[in-house]
């Protein structure tokens, strides 16, 4: 295979999925490959990410999903070289195509399973990203995500702030958390939530629900709607990640982890996986009071103790989820399939 790594988008909108596209990209391109990107030209952000990053760019022109769906499988026909197939859409575009690797981001259900039957077959490997995904979802590798570098940021300063970072939908737990905060606050503990993402994919009765949890914290919560990470994380004691459904994976986690800062998980799908099985401050998904309980447990942790968490979880980033880990491993896949990566290639 040629030195050329290709990588479709599944969407236009930035999501995690094409936030992982972003850093498949970069590492291909630090192994010394030449990279390119093919994404839909409207909605562009994707697109337009991959090109502020450097990398080549092919945007398609679509008014739809379905749109884009076509002009993939068409501009398909005459590509040359492996495909990086970023999510289910653009596989079940190409099915059929030779030299594709397909890289699922979340389990397919209802129709989507019987699509991803016919979207995998005769791939040269099909990625997940998590052993608790790879559960219910048949494949040939798991591939842990990565963040980019990140730096660790100064200790919380004990304002008795909780932060989450992510979609504001009732999947990723925001109206639990919500809830959970409001029972602390009613026993007496001043605490304020602050919360940065936007309702992303989600429906109107979704958002009508989310809001109304949200609300009900009054003047206690602050809406900072998508901000860069750093931002939320640097302003919180304490981040909070109460997913109910079962999370492929968990990005937000991993970034917290490498910025030193404490965080509470639910035990939902992978993120437990992500955060090891030592880290303590886990919630039953879906149950407030539990969460409530953990929340208050880890804010009321010896100083000595929380440092002793926040050093062991960035110990864990290091080797996992950061860029020379992703990379490595990234390589590994590639040579799996028998892409033929530039003589002392090194992630």
């Amino acid at each position: 295979m040629t030195d050329l790594f290709t990588i479709a988008a599944n969407r236009g909108e930035l999501g995690g999925g094409e936030v992982m596209l972003l850093q498949l990209a970069d590492a291909a391109r630090a192994l010394g490959l030449a990279t390119r990107v093919v994404a839909p030209r409207t909605p562009a952000e994707t697109a337009d990410a991959a090109h502020d990053a450097g990398h080549g760019v092919v945007a398609l022109p679509c008014r739809s999903r379905r749109d884009y769906a076509r002009a993939l499988r068409s501009w398909d026909r005459d590509r040359r070289g492996l495909l990086w197939c970023n999510g289910l859409l653009p596989a079940l575009a190409t099915a059929g195509h030779r030299d594709r690797v397909v890289h699922l981001h979340q389990a397919p259900t209802g129709a989507q399973s019987w699509a991803c039957r016919l979207a995998v077959a005769g791939a040269v490997t099909t990625v997940v990203p998590s052993v608790s995904m790879g559960r219910t979802v048949p494949h040939d590798v798991v591939l842990p995500n990565w963040t980019g570098d990140i730096a660790t940021l100064p200790e919380p300063t004990g304002r008795q702030v909780v932060g989450y970072l992510g979609r504001l939908q009732s999947d990723k737990g925001v109206d639990v958390l919500a809830d959970a905060v409001r029972g602390l606050r009613d026993t007496g503990r001043e605490l304020r939530l602050l919360v940065a993402g936007d309702h992303g994919f989600g429906d109107a009765a979704d958002r009508r629900r989310v809001d109304a949890a949200l609300a009900g914290l009054g003047d206690a919560v602050e809406l900072l709607g998508r901000v860069p990470r750093e931002e939320l994380l640097a302003s919180v004691d304490l981040a909070v990640f109460p997913s109910v459904w079962s999370e492929p994976f968990g990005l937000v986690v991993a970034e917290a982890m490498a910025s030193g800062v404490p965080f509470v998980i639910s035990d939902a799908g992978a993120l437990s996986e992500v955060a090891g099985p030592e880290h303590p401050w886990v919630a039953r998904a879906g149950d407030t009071a539990d969460l409530a309980r953990v929340i208050e447990e880890a804010l009321g942790c010896e100083p000595a103790r929380r440092r002793e968490v926040v050093a062991e979880a960035r110990r864990r980033w290091e080797q996992e989820f950061s860029p020379t880990a992703g990379g490595r491993r990234f390589a590994d896949v590639l040579r799996r399939v028998g892409y033929r990566l530039p003589s002392g290639a090194r992630p």
